[in-house]
């Protein structure tokens, strides 16, 4: 979901496209919604299901439209018709630096989703609407205003998969009411969970929908901004089989929402060591049990990657969990070492890893180093222009597409590379005053708990800013890795079309 780049624009004419852009998505969308008729209400359809698209991904593709119907709206819904719904989708800071901020975004979102449903209620049909990610922060927004207008909960459904208002684990309600203004992000709370039908999906380890209750267990943070990376986005890639795998979370009180919690088989933490050839999947393995049961902790119990508490209740960051979890961890050490010895062995004596070694060392056989000398391959390429001298015209005709190439690219790379210093100065920006104003809060908090008899409060007023800026920082950091390796990724695209 790598944006593409454009060139940097002042804040006057950044505005007007910003305008244009969404009076352009209004039109867009209205093709999208109804100009199809085989699916619209006109041909008699009942039932409809909207599919959005997640950050970066406003025109859901065919083939995620078929993946995510199948696996998650039809086995509620059978008789809904699928069909894509624009959204603007954008993030800045995160899906790419010259990005709607994701503010601007969701409100155009929630704009369009309820005129589509609204339009689709009035010809008499139901409406299942599915949002990942960006797209289930607009569902979250959309039900509130549904329900402000008095729609019926038998007229609309939602089906939610990486929810970031999850209730207890989305990331928009573990820090509720912060506000990043340099950003443009704010973090609305939890998505409401007895106003309309509601199936929400979240995978574990996933750190927007399933971020850690305890934040000051900073390996549990990392984990999850891992999560994001390789977990978050992977939804509509999953077999049935895993999505049966989902667990049903338990709940309190009324409640219109089903809950699932899809396991995650390895930490997405190890990922990268993964990656490695050879040696990196048996030292994650060795890794793995121990690291498990730490991460873990972050969210209470530490055989469990999810908060224990009831799904539909609105669950903020803690600052540390209870003793009985705490007395879990050193039997559980003990028992995680044992299992990564063992998985490490098991790791090492895998066919496949001796597999993966034979293919290595029989590339080096002679007659392929010798093909993959560069001294072969530059007396051949020489070799071939002294054989096929040009006229001089073709030289020339040459000289100059390469002078635009050159030129074109290096325009690109420039403006790539100087493209990230205002988000890099926002993100900066949020880090010395937005998170020093939310821990100031959060320290008033604990003394005014404190004054009104809670001892914890004394507690909380040192500890809460702690725990946050534990998460916040990790947050902002994650987001400017994110910006800069999308920038180098894209420079380095650029310089390799200079490659012949």
């Amino acid at each position: 979901m790598k944006p593409a780049t454009f060139a940097r624009l002042g804040p006057g004419l950044m505005a007007t496209v910003g305008a244009g852009l969404m009076a352009l998505t209004s039109i867009i969308n209205a093709a999208f919604a109804y100009g199809d008729d085989t699916v619209a209400g006109a041909s008699g359809t009942s039932e409809i299901a909207f599919v959005m698209g997640g950050s970066g991904d406003p025109i859901p593709p065919a083939s995620y439209v078929d993946a995510v119907d199948s696996l998650y709206i039809a086995p509620h819904y059978p008789e809904a018709v699928p069909q894509a719904l624009f959204t603007p989708e954008g993030f800045y800071g995160e899906v790419g630096v010259k990005q709607l901020p994701i503010d601007t975004s969701v409100a155009e979102g929630v704009k369009i989703l309820n005129d589509t449903i609204t339009q689709h209620i009035a010809e008499g049909d139901h409406v299942v609407a599915l949002g990942l990610s960006q797209s289930a922060l607009i569902s979250s927004l959309e039900m509130s205003q549904l329900a402000a207008n008095d729609v019926p909960s038998s007229d609309v459904s939602f089906v939610m998969i990486g929810d970031p208002m999850n209730p207890d684990g989305g990331l928009w309600e573990r820090f509720a009411g912060l506000t990043f203004p340099s950003l443009g992000l704010t973090f609305y709370g939890a998505t409401p969970a007895d106003l309309y039908p509601t199936d929400i999906y979240t995978l574990e380890y996933d750190g927007a929908a399933d971020f850690p209750k305890y934040p000051i267990d900073l390996l549990a943070d990392l984990n999850a901004f891992a999560g994001i990376l390789y977990v978050h986005g992977t939804y509509p890639d999953l077999t049935t089989a895993q999505v049966a795998t989902g667990i049903p979370l338990p709940t309190d009180g009324p409640t219109l929402t089903d809950y699932y919690m899809i396991p995650t088989q390895d930490l997405p933490l190890l990922d990268p060591l993964r990656s490695i050839p050879v040696v990196g999947t048996p030292l994650a393995d060795l890794l793995q049990p121990d690291m498990e049961v730490l991460v873990n902790l972050g969210y209470g119990d530490p055989e469990y990657g999810w908060s224990q508490g009831p799904a539909n209740i609105a669950t903020p960051f803690g600052l540390f969990p209870s003793l009985a979890d705490l007395e879990k961890v050193p039997g559980l050490l003990v028992s995680g070492t044992q299992q990564g010895i063992h998985d490490f062995v098991a790791a090492l004596s895998d066919p496949s890893s001796n597999s993966t070694v034979s293919s290595l060392l029989s590339g080096l056989s002679l007659s392929n180093l010798v093909a993959a000398n560069p001294l072969t391959a530059l007396d051949s390429d020489l070799s071939a222009v002294l054989s096929s001298a040009s006229p001089i015209d073709t030289i020339i005709g040459d000289l100059q597409a390469a002078n635009t190439d050159i030129v074109n690219t290096l325009t690109s790379v420039t403006s790539t590379a100087y493209a990230v210093l205002l988000p890099t100065a926002d993100i900066l920006n949020a880090a010395v005053t937005t998170i020093p104003s939310y821990d100031l809060n959060l320290f008033l908090d604990g003394i005014g708990q404190a004054v009104g008899g809670n001892l914890d409060g004394l507690v909380n007023a040192f500890g809460d800013p702690i725990a946050a800026d534990t998460a916040g920082y990790t947050l902002l950091g994650g987001l400017e890795f994110i910006m800069i390796t999308d920038a180098i990724a894209t420079i380095m695209s650029d310089l390799s079309n200079l490659i012949p």
